[in-house]
């Protein structure tokens, strides 16, 4: 199996401007700082995260019951995974283009790998995101989703809390669907690894999302977990998030409009803080390695299946500005 392919930091370092990832770059949260400045890291937590698990079920007004605390999404999309091959599922139906741990989780487990146009009629773990990455737009996916005997849904809405466009507003998700949320790109703080999931009734009452606990080593969330997920809930990061969409609104018209500038095709559809571009004929690698080492960091593409893409998160205009400096040095074959 291939190495997982991701954004963000990498053998270099930490890059000055990365576009890599889709972190809420206004970020990071400042309730949510505080949260984890606060957090006691000199004692275990509670281990059944009872206050925890209640808040998050208040917030989304559903019973506690619901609710399945992961390390990470990533960490919840193996777990479930495993769990889907355990009970007899022997299929995993994916986006055409879509985060790699889906199909990476699937195949560690057995399960056969395929594309929502060519799924079969018989049982299976399915995926789907909205916005959907890499391309930020609407799941083609979801629209057929009908609630079937045997069939486990799973609904990631990791970019849900950073939509921008107003005809963003993402649909309620089917009843009979999971909800997977990870709040630390909206908080701007992704190396706080912490998730959770919300069960449809079903699954609780068949047992299916006790059956997943289980499958949890025992305290799967940290303080810092604890302290990011309960921030995530409060008044006080909610109001801080709703004031960052406009600002993310009009840096990414900006960076909308330097794409344009560069020569790059943007595809059409993203409704979230972030959109995948076309790079100019004779632009790949050689020129993405070229700006990684002036200290720009762009997605590849190539591992959601789309060669001679990138997928930009929204930043703000300094490294738009070293952006353009950067794709300038290289056409010109000197630092800017």
């Amino acid at each position: 199996m291939n190495a997982p392919q991701h954004g963000g930091p990498d053998a270099l370092g930490v890059p000055p401007h990365d576009f890599s990832t889709n972190a809420n770059a206004c970020g990071p949260c400042p309730a949510a700082l505080v949260a984890l400045a606060q957090a006691d890291r000199s004692r275990y937590p509670d281990p059944a995260y009872t206050a925890l698990t209640e808040a998050l079920a208040a917030f989304h007004d559903v019973d506690a019951p619901r609710i399945v605390l992961a390390a990470s999404a990533s960490e919840f999309i193996h777990r479930i995974s495993a769990l889907a091959a355990r009970s007899g599922l022997r299929r995993a139906v994916l986006p055409q283009h879509g985060f790699g741990d889906y199909a990476r989780a699937a195949t560690a487990w057995g399960l056969a790998c395929q594309t929502g146009q060519h799924a079969g009629k018989d049982e299976a773990l399915h995926w789907a995101c909205e916005p959907a990455s890499p391309l930020g737009g609407v799941d083609a996916q979801l629209p057929g989703w009908a609630a079937r005997p045997g069939d486990w849904q799973v609904l990631d809405r990791a970019y849900a809390p950073l939509m921008l466009e107003s005809q963003g507003t993402a649909a309620p998700p089917p009843a009979h669907a999971w909800q997977l949320w990870s709040p630390n790109k909206a908080l701007g703080l992704t190396g706080v690894r912490a998730a959770y999931a919300i069960a449809p009734p079903a699954a609780v009452q068949s047992g299916v999302a006790q059956r997943l606990r289980d499958l949890a080593p025992s305290w799967p969330l940290g303080a810092d977990g604890v302290a990011l997920l309960g921030a995530w809930v409060g008044s006080e990061a909610q109001h801080w998030l709703a004031q960052t969409l406009p600002t993310l609104r009009q840096w990414k018209a900006e960076q909308l409009q330097l794409c344009e500038r560069l020569g790059w095709q943007v595809l059409p559809g993203s409704l979230a803080n972030f959109f995948t571009a076309r790079l100019a004929a004779g632009e790949g690698a050689p020129l993405l390695a070229a700006l990684r080492a002036r200290g720009v960091k762009l997605r590849d593409c190539a591992s959601f299946g789309l060669p001679g893409h990138v997928r930009l998160g929204v930043l703000p205009p300094a490294s738009q500005q070293a952006l353009q400096r950067a794709w300038r040095g290289y056409h010109l074959g000197h630092d800017c």
